[in-house]
């Protein structure tokens, strides 16, 4: 019993995992409004509107990056400093919950048979679990320090900032990187560098590494010269992000290589670089070093895919996850080919992990098209921009076509509360129904519709 009250300590006490999420992200969201709403959280010592400091919140806490305000001349080095505190707590915050949800799925029973199962056979269960969140803090944070201290030479010998200046611009930026939240501390975000494969190459690793989730990430370490012995999640994360980063640099290419606003002025291996970081970005981040909202509308529609795809399970990246989508693709497969069950790398996926697939892509859909919907009716921007920016709050990828801060209070209302149940909906729906299984005891008699 010592142990099973140790497990509900670990998860908060709490019987469902949506109450742990909501709650946690709720406190931090709350927390980070009332220290932005200080004086000393804005660059001229006057009290920020409470509906700024929400928005700046919410999106730092869900690692989202859409800004209402510019970042580095509306907020003070204390504003700055919580921003990036808030962006680290909503990084750890998810990733920890989500590596811990992901250990408990990966069992067959739920919650609480296994924890009680535990405890009657005294395997170390939760014992591991704590292991591995403690493995998933100090990996990100030597992966934050990596990142900072590679900014910060850059930015000394490069770009001639002291040193105590440069290191803050590391550590700040190395931190939002590797979680994907976009924040910058420049007033065009990233534009400058965008021919500085030190800088866009750095951050792009930091974001991939960091979306990839870390399940995938601690397999890859574990075992990355023997990919016959990966995991199917790992197969599958690995495979849909190098063919969507691929996919995404060559489109971008194509469609962009002659716009003047936005690839057209670079040299060839400009273009290339600015690609990749697009494609790059699109998935999971809010960084940009060319104009989001100079981009033709075909390259919208693309980066509207990619944001809704987002990258890994259990990482930092938001959308509804490309485990979710390479399901989908399978089972889509498996119906066209006439079988009855799904088979991915030589395992039997079960008919609960597909109709998870199913239910987190319809109400991720239905919820973007909803909000988009409210959007166009709250304000005067066309149907691009506002299904951009919906999808870029929701996926919490955080860009944007340059519409968010000149949207109403109502607008910034529901982006508030779409970037809040993007972040943490897709891991609640996902867990809950992983958690939740219940086995029916009875058949009902079969009957065939008609579908399509």
């Amino acid at each position: 019993m010592r142990r099973v009250r140790a497990a509900s300590a670990l998860l908060g006490g709490y019987q469902h995992p949506a109450q742990v999420i909501a709650t946690g992200f709720s406190t931090a969201v709350l927390f980070g409004t009332l220290l932005l709403a200080l004086p000393v959280a804005t660059a001229s010592g006057e009290s920020t509107g409470w509906l700024t400091a929400l928005f700046t919140a919410t999106s730092a806490v869900c690692l989202t990056g859409l800004i209402i305000v510019d970042t580095p001349e509306h907020w003070s080095v204390f504003g700055e400093v919580v921003i990036a505190g808030l962006v680290q707590i909503g990084g750890l915050g998810i990733m920890t919950l989500a590596t811990v949800f992901t250990v408990l799925v990966s069992g067959r029973l739920g919650l609480r048979a296994r924890l009680f199962a535990q405890a009657e056979t005294r395997t170390p269960t939760m014992a591991d679990m704590r292991k591995v969140v403690r493995k998933v803090v100090v990996f990100s944070l030597v992966c934050e320090a990596i990142a900072a201290v590679a900014f910060m030479l850059r930015f000394m010998i490069g770009y001639d900032e002291t040193f105590g200046r440069a290191l803050y611009l590391g550590i700040f930026h190395g931190i939002s990187a590797f979680n994907n939240s976009g924040f910058a501390l420049w007033q065009d975000n990233v534009m400058s560098f965008v021919t500085d494969p030190w800088i866009c190459l750095t951050i792009a690793a930091a974001v991939i590494v960091g979306g990839l989730g870390f399940p995938v990430v601690f397999e890859l370490l574990r075992s990355w010269r023997h990919p016959g012995k990966w995991s199917v999640l790992t197969r599958i994360t690995v495979v849909a992000t190098i063919l969507l980063l691929v996919v995404g640099t060559l489109v971008y290419l194509a469609t962009e290589w002659r716009n003047p606003k936005t690839l057209g002025g670079l040299d060839d291996s400009g273009k290339l670089l600015a690609s990749f970081f697009l494609s790059s970005m699109a998935r999971t981040a809010g960084f940009n070093s060319i104009d989001v909202g100079e981009l033709y509308p075909s390259s919208w529609l693309l980066t509207d895919l990619l944001m809704f795809i987002g990258g890994g399970s259990a990482g930092t990246a938001g959308g509804i996850k490309v485990t979710t989508l390479g399901l989908i693709v399978f089972v889509m497969w498996a119906e066209m080919r006439g079988e009855s069950k799904v088979n991915i790398a030589h395992r039997q996926v079960p008919d609960s992990a597909q109709r998870q697939a199913v239910v987190v892509t319809a109400m991720s859909a239905g919820l973007v098209a909803a909000c988009t919907y409210l959007l166009l009716v709250l304000t005067p921007h066309n149907l691009d921009q506002v299904l951009f920016e919906v999808i870029a709050a929701f996926s919490t990828a955080g860009m944007s076509t340059g519409i968010t801060a000149d949207m109403t209070p109502a607008g910034h209302l529901l982006l508030v509360v779409l970037m809040f149940v993007g972040r943490i909906g897709p891991l609640t729906i996902g867990s809950a129904l992983a958690l939740k299984e219940r086995t029916r005891h009875y058949e009902l008699p079969e009957e065939r519709m008609i579908v399509g």
